[in-house]
């Protein structure tokens, strides 16, 4: 499966797993090497400007959240698209011991889940739905998830059982939940 846009990663081995499942254009950060790369962020601008938009897979733990706010700051929200993997414990095959928090990389998901995250970008859908409604701000404070007082609990659970990482902002989750979920599907999960 061909991706449209670029897919930002953060080193080595979730480049070779990404590869290894779509022809893609893939980016490594180096890892928190992006922060003193200063070629590295302009070129990620550069794809940017050709592409009109770059796909940001970083990991779910501390680290990854680290190193896509530098990117995020470098980059106008609207060409990025945010992807994440579940916040899943365990340790990447290839390592002896688990990461500090224990959360997988993207080198560690599941190619199903990649799959699922990637294929609306493949050049065949284009990344657009055209029919899809996409779910809003309006809509998550009407589901109770925003704007209340209980309402940061509600996203932690929904995140959690959702696979997703539980510690999201509401922008964040919202950008996830419309790629990973029609109105409908999402209105079924609630």
């Amino acid at each position: 499966m061909k991706i449209k846009y670029p897919i930002i990663v953060e080193g080595k081995y979730d480049k070779i797993k990404i590869c290894s499942l779509f022809d893609a254009t893939v980016i490594t950060t180096d890892g928190f090497g992006i922060f003193n790369k200063k070629e590295k962020l302009s070129l990620i601008q550069s794809l940017v400007k050709k592409s009109g938009r770059i796909i940001l897979l970083t990991d779910s733990d501390g680290g990854g959240h680290l190193i896509r706010s530098h990117i995020k700051t470098a980059l106008s929200p609207e060409s990025i698209i945010n992807l994440y993997t579940p916040k899943e414990e365990g340790k990447e095959k290839r390592k002896k011991e688990a990461s500090k928090e224990g959360i997988l990389g993207v080198e560690g998901v599941d190619k199903d889940i990649l799959l699922r995250l990637l294929a609306p970008f493949s050049e065949e859908n284009c990344g657009e739905s055209v029919d899809k409604v996409p779910i809003t701000k309006a809509d998550l404070y009407a589901y109770g998830l925003s704007g209340r007082p209980d309402s940061k609990a509600k996203r932690e659970e929904l995140l959690k059982s959702l696979g997703l990482p539980f510690d999201m902002t509401s922008n964040a989750m919202l950008s996830a939940i419309n790629i990973l979920y029609s109105k409908e599907e999402f209105e079924k999960l609630l």
